[in-house]
């Protein structure tokens, strides 16, 4: 029975207990006005007890309900309530019920995330640091507490004590704005770490968190590898030329004794075209290996692309900005023509082949469209990288020097291919800080 209906039980009955009793009182002769008020007062005697009968269960519901609540601010979800009965109460002691079982397997699990997540940190050989708005150290997992203090706690110290106590080029790369590199010097051979920081909102306030990773061997298996490449590639290419060369000395050898003067200027042809070819593939890489770090100024656009224009034929799209860029003009032109002429190498016919120049808030981006054949999927994932070549006789120097320059503008180089066929590679360079 609910507890509405209980009540409205309780008046019938008050009502009903008043009227008994007022005929009662006037069958012993008592008047009508004094049969009245006695009537009256035992109806409400009856109800007070009827009713403190009905709403005891109803406090005691709402008292057990209170303690519970009150175990839930203080992260107690242990406690159930007992209950009996359809009525309302029995519906809170229910909702009550599930809601503590629901917390209580969240809690859980938040446990074992936690605890798993603070294996995973104890046991990474990535050194961690966070630290909190008012820069102090959080957290520092053991590899940290290794780099930085040789295992020492750190949790607590202010990050100005931390740095003060660092070697110099762990402070420098943590003082530095920007992620990088730095090199720590060791008994054995030098290590190389990387240094990232992310920021983050917890709780309302800024934290920071420093990631350190040992790259030396990832490094020096990189550089193996690609010495080794080098290697391959180098000997592929004097093998070409040196086994031509030798088979053309000899035949000239033979024709000393019968000069032919058709067949000598063969043979010195033969011998001046492989030449010439190991030449231009070894300055190929002089000039990656030489680079000279841009020698950057304002650059006409309309100029840039006259020039150009002179060399290898495309179409421009678009109207060029009116701002002038900011480059070495002669690396950029060697990158436009690079790219200029790897998409009449794939195919692409002129017609096909544009540049479009965009200026954009503190950069510019240059774009290289054709319809050339493209490039697969895999190819495009080592397209930029030295010594990387799908042609016959390239020397895979082409696209990974156009990054080179690039990057070393501050810009960054993008290829993919287009939707009906063809290759678009993107360019984007800086302008200079105001």
């Amino acid at each position: 029975m609910s507890f509405e209906a209980k009540l409205t039980a309780v008046l019938v009955a008050t009502l009903l207990a008043m009227a008994l009793a007022l005929g009662a009182l006037l069958q012993l002769g008592f008047g009508l006005w004094l049969a009245l008020q006695l009537s009256l007062l035992a109806a409400l005697l009856l109800g007070l007890v009827l009713g403190r009968m009905v709403t005891r269960r109803l406090n005691r519901g709402l008292d057990a309900l209170t303690t519970g609540l009150l175990n839930f601010k203080d992260n107690d979800f242990s406690v159930s309530l007992t209950h009996q009965g359809r009525d309302e109460m029995a519906r809170l002691a229910t909702l009550y019920n599930d809601a503590a079982l629901k917390l209580r397997a969240e809690r859980a699990h938040i446990y074992q995330r936690e605890l798993m997540l603070d294996t995973v940190l104890q046991s990474s050989p990535t050194a961690l640091v966070l630290t909190s708005q008012d820069q102090r150290v959080l957290y520092a997992n053991p590899a940290a507490r290794q780099l930085l203090l040789e295992g020492k706690g750190i949790n607590g110290l202010a990050l100005a004590t931390l740095l003060a106590q660092l070697p110099e080029a762990i402070k420098e790369a943590m003082a530095a704005p920007q992620d990088g590199l730095f090199t720590l010097p060791t008994s054995d051979e030098p290590q190389i770490w990387h240094l990232s920081r992310s920021q983050f909102q917890l709780n309302g306030q800024q934290h920071q968190l420093y990631l350190f990773k040992q790259l030396t061997r990832e490094l020096s298996r990189a550089e193996v590898g690609t010495w080794k490449k080098v290697i391959r590639v180098i000997s592929h290419e004097l093998n070409n030329s040196l086994a031509p060369i030798a088979s053309m000395a000899h035949s000239g050898q033979k024709l000393v004794a019968n000069p032919d003067p058709a067949l000598l200027t063969q043979v010195f042809d033969t011998i001046s075209e492989r030449a010439d070819h190991l030449n231009r593939f070894l300055q190929g890489y002089v000039r990656f290996a030489r680079l000279p770090q841009p020698q950057c100024q304002a650059i006409d656009w309309h100029e840039l692309l006259e020039r150009l224009q002179g060399v290898v034929a495309f179409r421009v799209r678009e109207v060029l900005p009116t701002s002038a860029g900011w480059g070495d003009a002669a690396q950029l032109s060697q990158v436009l023509v690079n790219l200029l002429k790897n998409a009449a190498e794939a195919g692409s016919e002129p017609k096909d082949t544009e540049l479009a120049i965009k200026a954009q808030p503190g950069w510019h981006c240059l774009e290289v469209t054709d319809r050339g054949s493209g490039m697969s999927e895999q190819v495009l994932t080592q397209a930029l990288l030295p010594f990387y070549s799908t042609k016959k006789e390239g020397t895979g120097l082409g696209l990974a020097l156009c990054r080179e320059i690039i990057e070393a503008h501050g810009g960054r180089l993008h290829l993919e291919n287009r939707a009906n066929g063809g290759l678009r590679v993107r360019l984007w360079l800086p302008l200079p800080q105001p």
